[in-house]
């Protein structure tokens, strides 16, 4: 069988975003556990972190110019309702986790440098109060993506593994062709 793939610019965009946000998540929790390091992990996660929310940009642009494939047409309503509800929390947590860490910053007065002396505007007003609110909100977020992120290995594990039915393959394939519909059969 073969496989209707997403376009290559899309599981590009997915594959890197996967290991940035991963990376991300990772020297967050470094940047929690160790203050000897802490300086210098924030140093790569302010910018890290904006390269994500400009990646999510460019990914819901070429979602909507490039639409997925469609799921397996024996996929059961309640998977479907999951998949697709799946992805828009995991698009909504991979804007909203980095704007809020922005915004925290912003409220806490610390520059979000990008490089050198290239510095991001702050986005929201100076404030105790909100920096620590913004805080918090940015630590669950985190956490939420993390899971979110976990659930949706499973997922693909299980369509790799389980059902076998073309939607993992549809975004790991390696080869550049387009594939045909999920499920047929190739002659």
């Amino acid at each position: 069988m073969t496989y209707a793939r997403f376009p290559v610019l899309s599981r590009l965009l997915h594959w890197l975003m996967a290991v940035m946000i991963i990376a991300m998540l990772f020297i967050g929790i470094g940047m929690m556990a160790s203050m000897a390091d802490y300086h210098w992990l924030v140093s790569i996660h302010k910018p890290l972190g904006i390269a994500i929310l400009i990646l999510v940009a460019i990914r819901l642009v070429n979602r909507l110019l490039n639409p997925p494939p469609p799921l397996p047409r024996a996929m059961p309503p309640l998977m479907r309702c999951a998949a697709h509800g799946s992805h828009l929390l995991l698009y909504a947590l991979m804007v909203f986790t980095p704007l809020v860490g922005w915004g925290m910053l912003s409220a806490a007065r610390y520059p979000v440098v990008l490089y050198g002396s290239l510095q991001l505007p702050p986005i929201l007003p100076q404030g105790d109060m909100l920096f620590a609110a913004l805080r918090t909100t940015h630590t669950v977020l985190a956490l939420l993506l993390f899971a979110t992120i976990l659930i949706h290995l499973a997922a693909a594990l299980m369509h790799a593994l389980v059902f076998r039915d073309g939607v993992f393959q549809s975004m790991a394939s390696a080869s550049l062709g387009k594939g045909e519909p999920r499920g047929s059969i190739q002659k």
